[in-house]
């Protein structure tokens, strides 16, 4: 497959792609640069040269993921943006593994109410397009920025884990450190801005609470059993977490979701509902 530049006055249209090799393996030529992809490689691309692709299956197909940009975006932060296409960052590259883990989660929709919304994943693509131009010969102030784009990624990969993980006890220091490999100094370090890592945790799983207690298909649920899912030690503990955050009980929210089932057929989404309390609290005396 060969891929040749249109030409454009303004040229927006044109862009660079970051892919990467899930299976089987690609071999990618442009001028005098050749590279071939395997497994967790990662090629940057610039759709701007001419270029060929050639894709091999590992037995029955070859699976590659991509994150588009538009050369706007990217050229700035490359010291030589014309010859940047065809930088390879093999799979054993320290950022490789870190680049990877954001794939998938950027094709997935945010939930409402969650630390994953869309301006967070705006910053997610900043930061992956900091790392990888580095890679690729970025700027002095891309370099001089990267640590600041890895702790971003990082943490971004941290946080995912424990939005998976609220209903266990897999959110200890411990098994957090242990999973990613890293320091509890650098880990503490990270969420220092989030009030610590425990601090953070509860909030999430206070956060889904409150979606689990305005969902209508848990309207019967009993609250020392939510209590006791979102890891608190007691109800009357996580009754006194759920009302010092959104200022209202469980059971109060419960009895309001009660309310709009009855009167309107549906529960308002998890944003409206957070609008309409931080409404109520700031209009009281």
């Amino acid at each position: 497959m060969t891929a040749r530049p249109r030409t454009s006055p303004a040229a927006s249209w044109i862009i660079f792609q970051i892919t990467l090799c899930v299976e089987g393996e690609m071999q990618f030529s442009s001028g005098r640069r050749e590279v071939t992809l395997r497994p967790g490689d990662i090629v940057l691309i610039d759709m701007a040269q001419p270029n060929r692709t050639a894709l091999r299956a590992a037995g029955s197909r070859t699976h590659l993921m991509s994150i588009v940009l538009q050369r706007a975006m990217l050229a700035p932060r490359l010291a030589h943006p014309d010859a940047a296409t065809a930088t390879l960052l093999p799979s054993d590259h320290p950022h490789a593994r870190l680049l990877a883990s954001h794939y998938a989660a950027l094709a997935l929709p945010s939930e409402p109410g969650t630390d994953t919304a869309t301006g967070h994943a705006e910053a997610t693509v900043e930061a992956i397009a900091d790392l990888v131009a580095a890679a690729a010969g970025g700027t002095a102030e891309i370099v001089a920025g990267l640590e600041r784009a890895e702790r971003h990624l990082y943490l971004t990969m941290i946080k995912r884990r424990i939005a998976n993980n609220l209903e266990t006890d897999a959110l200890t220091s411990e098994e957090l450190c242990r999973h990613f490999q890293i320091s509890r100094a650098t880990l503490y370090r990270m969420f220092e801005a989030e009030g610590g890592l425990a601090h953070y945790v509860r909030e999430q799983r206070l956060n889904l609470a409150f979606r689990r207690l305005i969902s209508p298909s848990a309207q019967d649920g009993r609250l020392i059993e939510l209590a006791v899912d979102m890891r608190f030690s007691s109800d009357s503990t996580f009754i006194r977490a759920f009302r010092r955050k959104f200022g209202l009980t469980p059971g109060e929210l419960r009895e309001l979701a009660d309310t709009w089932l009855r009167e309107t057929g549906a529960v308002p989404a998890v944003d409206t509902v957070l609008h309409q309390l931080a409404r109520r609290r700031a209009s009281q005396p």
